[in-house]
């Protein structure tokens, strides 16, 4: 059956009111739809600019059936949200990308077993259900290896380092399994890193399939600390990258977005990472290097609009703000923020947040360059300004 399409001055629903939620929302609302979020809290960063939002949390039912309620069509920001949940939403409106996809990915074995398995290249994996288990899985990985849990865990949350300074003892296994919580986890061979690229893909509910050119990512402590578009990679690896982003998109039916993380190794092999199916801190910067964002890609997907072109206009770069820009600031009133906008192509993104934490993302500098690389050292630079 056709889908239709939701024209503007429609109410859109968000799961999830946080920045990408926020993000989403702001365009949503200049081009023209009413947006209602759904949130654990009141005050999430969504809330300064959505027309509504739900307080509830992400398994809470009742929460998801007032947020669809009414609505043209309804997208998520976060992929944690429960499956019982996802299924009355989308007995009341369109729910995009749809509860399948989302029951796939939040679960890292099953995320994994699928890519696996539908023939996508990804590391070397094991699941460990149990302790024992997991003591069978490190040694079988050649010791060095992340264990993560199979669900939740975000920004290095949910995961442990296994065997990087020394042969991990069967102590430290144990300690690894308890410090998890005793819970199903997929234990990763670590492997020897070149860089770390992302895709970010759509597909609308029509079946139009586009991808964005590859950006190039740096973590630090296992988050997100820089991103930079294009990511400036042989055009060989580029079109793989992309064809591996749109099989994974076709393949799980997705109505919305999906960001592929993936792994170039030093050997040159490319390996699916994780999966994200909503905007990504790594295409933040679209906002400037983009005919289309990937926040306004996304409202296209959830109303059934044309896909936008993807098309790189400028080489922009984003560095994340952590909470410790705040906490370890030497001056009471926080920030130079203006000392950073001094460089030239910055903006500055605050998300609202009332309480900055450690590891807690406030906010993101942009910048644009004539190249990736001045973008780049424009942002690194105003951050350094702060």
């Amino acid at each position: 059956m056709k889908a239709d399409v939701v024209r503007p001055g429609g109410l859109l629903g968000i799961l999830g009111g946080g920045q990408l939620g926020r993000m989403t929302a702001m365009a949503a609302r200049t081009m023209g739809y009413r947006v209602r979020v759904m949130d654990p809290e009141a005050a999430c960063p969504a809330s300064f600019v959505a027309d509504e939002v739900v307080a509830g949390r992400w398994d809470d039912v009742g929460a998801a059936r007032r947020l669809a309620a009414g609505a043209d069509a309804v997208t998520l920001e976060i992929e944690q949200i429960g499956i019982a949940a996802l299924g009355e939403v989308a007995t009341l409106a369109p729910l995009r990308p749809g509860v399948e996809p989302i029951r796939i990915i939040q679960d890292k074995i099953l995320q994994k077993t699928w890519i696996k398995e539908n023939g996508f290249p990804v590391g070397e994996f094991r699941v460990a259900c149990s302790e024992a288990e997991l003591l069978e899985a490190v040694p079988a990985l050649d010791g060095r290896v992340f264990v993560k849990t199979a669900r939740g865990g975000y920004d290095g949350r949910g995961q442990v380092r296994l065997g990087f300074e020394r042969a991990a003892s069967e102590a430290e296994v144990r300690q690894a399994w308890a410090e998890l919580g005793e819970r199903p986890a997929v234990a990763e061979r670590a492997l020897e890193l070149d860089f770390e690229i992302s895709v970010m893909a759509a597909r609308s509910p029509a079946g139009e399939v586009r991808a964005f050119p590859a950006a190039r990512n740096h973590h630090e402590r296992q988050i997100l600390a820089w991103s930079v578009l294009p990511a400036e990679i042989p055009e060989e690896l580029e079109l793989r990258a992309r064809k591996i982003a749109e099989g994974i998109i076709r393949g799980l039916e997705i109505e919305g977005l999906l960001c592929v993380e993936m792994f170039v190794t030093r050997e040159g092999e490319l390996l699916v990472n994780e999966l994200a199916p909503r905007p990504h801190n790594s295409y933040h910067q679209s906002e400037r290097a983009c005919v289309t964002s990937q926040f306004e890609q996304l409202v296209r997907t959830t109303c059934n609009l044309p896909l936008g072109d993807t098309e790189i206009l400028t080489p922009a770069a984003i560095v994340n703000l952590l909470g410790e820009v705040w906490l370890d600031s030497r001056s009471a009133s926080g920030p130079d923020f203006a000392a950073a906008l001094k460089v030239p192509g910055v903006r500055l993104h605050l998300y609202e947040k009332l309480e900055a934490r450690s590891g807690r993302k406030m906010g993101h500098l942009s910048a644009t360059g004539a190249t990736a690389d001045e973008a780049l050292e424009r942002v690194l630079e105003a951050k350094r300004l702060l």
